[in-house]
């Protein structure tokens, strides 16, 4: 889709989408944390504490890889459009000099 072809919103929800990693990563480890807080509280057992964060470290750890393979996959399809072809092209004169 073109430049003058996306819609009034598109910036917003270009935006909406990179901001949403940032919150998934924040609302992962907070619902690790509360499920270590539960664990520990229901098994009176400290060290469950820090496994429900670990799992919610993992977890956003695990957004974030996911995030970047979806970013990946989207660099991938540009790779091959025509409009930056002369741009791969010159980069690569440059690489040989």
């Amino acid at each position: 889709m073109s430049e003058s072809k996306k819609p009034k919103l598109g910036k917003i929800i270009e935006g909406a989408e990179q901001l949403s990693l940032g919150i998934s990563i924040v609302v992962a480890i907070l619902i690790g944390v509360g499920i270590g807080l539960f664990l520990k509280s229901f098994f009176n057992q400290n060290w469950l504490l820090w496994v429900g964060v670990f799992w919610g470290v993992s977890a956003a750890i695990l957004n974030v890889y996911k995030a970047y393979k979806q970013q990946m996959k989207s660099l991938d399809e540009l790779k091959d459009d025509v409009r930056y072809k002369k741009y791969q092209q010159n980069t690569k004169e440059e690489d040989d000099e």
